[in-house]
């Protein structure tokens, strides 16, 4: 994970919860760090790209304003996250690409 990016929030509610729940933040923040960094062999800017994908498709607004967030941090160009969000439309449908779409151009 990038660290500029878990000083700082995206959503004041995660600040909320580190603040209430720090013990369970730590724990879901190592769990997070050994999956995306130990977890195998793809290059950060593809995994925050799968993340991209996996947020868009389950209508995860909020992760996927990170991970598009990440991705950018990552190294990926708008046209590469355009193009994993583009992959929903015959998988997870149009309605939820235009969805993902959507937080992507918010993002802009």
């Amino acid at each position: 994970m990038s660290e500029n990016m878990s000083e700082r929030d995206i959503h004041g509610i995660f600040t909320v919860f580190k603040k209430e729940c720090p013990l369970i933040h730590e724990a879901y923040e190592a769990l997070g760090r050994t999956i995306h960094e130990d977890g195998g062999p793809l290059p950060d800017k593809y995994r925050w790209l799968v993340k991209v994908a996996v947020s868009g498709a389950c209508g995860h607004t909020r992760a996927l304003e990170t991970h598009i967030a990440k991705a950018r941090a990552a190294g990926a160009a708008d046209a590469e996250i355009l193009h994993t969000l583009l992959l929903l439309v015959q998988t997870s449908g149009f309605p939820a690409f235009m969805e993902a779409y959507s937080v992507f151009k918010q993002q802009g």
